[in-house]
């Protein structure tokens, strides 16, 4: 099945709306440095709930969670804590309202508010900006890949080459293709700010539910004249030591080339390898992209709370419907895909190809658009955090403090042009989706961990060992991959956490503590739990009613409901796409209990203050 005009006619509807939104609101996002940065901390939580959500929704991203459905059936659910998406969970338990309560722009302006301005402050400071610089370059490339690969099956470039004054050899098609599309983001995420980011992102949201529903009904109709040909280890989320009960000799024998490729096999030991580095990056906070501006985006810390929570129940079970839809069709109808690349088979092609030949038309392009969108949501979000990080934290701190409105906004468009450039030649060198995923959220994240945990919880951590704590863990990170070409980049991390962990206690004990007034003044207004006590102390003798956060254990609690909650979502679609009822009711039946659970210990219990931080440094921006 090919586009139909009707199909292009929808595409083109949608790509002509981004840049009406982008111009639209220009005027309201060059009105100040928050209206841009921030959408001025006016918009609705459950809207920058759906943003968050669709943000993740990305092309890339749904791209490698189909082929994981596709290679591994329901032990796919696991795979994704290499993120970890459980991240949400301990973003909606405490982290959020402990961020929000900062009242800043960005993470590297959060700094202040932990170290105050004393020696050491500009080092981290600056590793802050230098590493969520990398990390947003890092999550463009992965985007920027992803759709050109998506791209290339709908449109082949041989309907397109005689209209070229240029030849593009075979292996940079999908580079071509992303280049073009990548334009259209950078136009409108570049002109609307946030407020421009989130409105698209709502609208995206509306349209991926609609196609994910139509989707799951079709797999479904599918399924009940045909039954899976896959193996008995497919269908059960429950593991042992190896994979032993996924062979697929004899079924699809190429499927067991990928999970070698993949170094899954031992999945015992990769499992408890992404668990122990998803609970430790989850306690370190997010890290400085669009999830943080999101965060920073909330009227108040409750309303944080509660749109870190709302992100699992917009996101998982409108895009596993659709996941699972798209690999129950691939499953069923394997010998009609072509999943031929230049380089061979190539697994990550599953999800275009099971739209180029199930999906009706009509719909195709409304779910070519919604998937668009998804790039370039994804894709406006990171390139809106990178801005804010270059023009708040480099231009407006170090260059010209008093810049006026009109130069701000230039700066933004500028930096945001650079970056998308950037990101985009970063692109072309990547070999795949996976391959960039594994370097961002394994090797890059593996030296931003142990620095970012202790800030929060022991006071005994100051400026000079944040800085030397994320410069022993990031220039490990960017070296080790090109040394062990042939390992998993996960099995870095105990490395990269010892070798952080070990400049942050060394770099912290050699030199003095933060200054008194500056530990006061952040544990008084963000009340994190941990190694506060010789502040507490110091707080409790000034202000003997103060009381210190004792919720650790409730919050711990609140963490693992919300986790298994979470499970739950991401496996009812699964179990209801493949019907298996048994396992759908007590998966409902589960869900129930958390959900009742955390009505009463996390939902009744939200913190109803407004941040006033007292230490909040001098906002940098004439005449706001």
């Amino acid at each position: 099945m090919k586009l139909t005009t009707g199909d292009i006619c929808i595409i083109l509807v949608y790509l002509v709306a981004v840049i009406v939104l982008g111009l639209v609101l220009k005027k309201r996002a060059s009105k100040d440095k928050e209206a841009y940065m921030l959408g001025g901390k006016t918009l609705p939580w459950y809207m920058l709930g759906l943003s968050n959500a669709s943000d993740m929704f990305d092309i890339s991203g749904t791209m490698w969670m189909v082929t994981l459905a596709f290679v591994y059936g329901m032990k796919s659910l696991w795979i994704p804590w290499l993120w970890p998406v459980f991240n949400q969970i301990f973003m909606m338990m405490y982290l959020s309202v402990w961020l929000r309560r900062s009242n800043v722009t960005t993470g590297a302006e959060w700094i202040n508010t932990r170290f105050g301005y004393g020696k050491g402050v500009l080092a981290s400071h600056t590793i802050v900006v230098v590493f969520a610089i990398l990390s947003c370059l890092g999550f463009l490339a992965y985007g920027f890949v992803g759709l050109g690969k998506f791209v290339e099956i709908f449109i082949p470039f041989s309907s397109v080459s005689p209209y070229l004054p240029f030849s593009v050899p075979a292996e940079y098609v999908a580079h071509f293709y992303g280049i073009v599309f990548t334009a259209f983001a950078v136009f409108y995420a570049i002109l609307g700010g946030m407020t421009s980011i989130v409105i698209g992102d709502v609208l995206k949201y509306v349209i991926m539910t609609i196609a994910a529903v139509v989707i799951a009904y079709i797999a479904m109709q599918n399924l009940a004249v045909k039954s899976l040909n896959v193996p008995e280890g497919w269908f059960t989320p429950f593991f042992g030591s190896t994979l032993n009960d996924l062979n697929w000799t004899g079924i699809i024998n190429e499927v067991n080339d990928k999970i070698r490729e993949d170094k899954y096999t031992l999945f015992g030991v990769f499992f408890m390898m992404m668990t122990f580095k998803g609970i430790l990056a989850s306690l370190a906070g997010p890290a400085p992209n669009y999830d943080m501006q999101k965060v920073l985006s909330t009227k108040s810390p409750q309303d944080a709370a509660k749109m870190s929570g709302f992100v699992s129940i917009f996101l998982l079970p409108v895009r596993y419907a659709m996941i699972m839809g798209f690999t129950v069709l691939a499953l069923l109808h394997y010998d009609q895909l072509n999943l031929q690349s230049a380089t061979g088979i190539d697994f990550e092609r599953i999800l275009p190809a099971a739209i180029l030949q199930f999906v009706p038309a009509g719909l195709m392009g409304l779910l070519l658009a919604g998937l668009l969108a998804a790039f370039m949501g994804t894709f406006a979000g990171t390139l809106n955090a990178a801005q804010a990080y270059i023009v708040n934290d480099i231009y407006l701190k170090y260059v010209n403090p008093n810049a006026s409105n009109k130069r701000i906004s230039n700066m933004n468009y500028i930096t945001g042009l650079g970056v998308a450039i950037v990101g985009v030649l970063m692109g072309l060198f990547a070999k795949d989706v996976n391959s960039i995923l594994q370097w961002i959220v394994s090797a890059l994240y593996g030296g931003y961990v142990a620095a970012n945990v202790l800030k929060w919880h022991w006071w005994r951590f100051n400026a000079t060992g944040f800085f030397w704590g994320m410069l022993a863990g990031i220039v490990p990170a960017l070296i080790l991959p090109l040394v062990f070409k042939e390992t998993l980049e996960l099995y870095y991390f105990p490395v990269l956490f010892l070798l952080s962990l070990a400049g942050c206690i060394i770099g912290s004990l050699s030199t003095p503590a933060t200054e008194e007034a500056t530990l006061k003044s952040f544990y008084k207004t963000i009340r994190p739990w941990g190694f506060w006590k010789p502040i507490d102390a110091l707080v409790k003798k000034e202000d003997p009613a103060f009381e210190e956060n004792k919720n650790f254990k409730l919050d711990a609690f609140n963490v693992v409901i919300g986790v298994i909650a979470q499970c739950c979502l991401t496996l009812l679609p699964m179990y209801l796409i493949t019907r298996m009822n048994s396992q759908l009711f007590v998966t409902i039946a589960i869900l129930a209990v958390c959900l009742v659970i955390l009505k009463k210990t996390w939902w009744n219990r939200l913190p109803q203050d407004n941040p006033t931080f007292e230490n909040k440094p001098k906002k940098a921006f004439a005449g706001h």
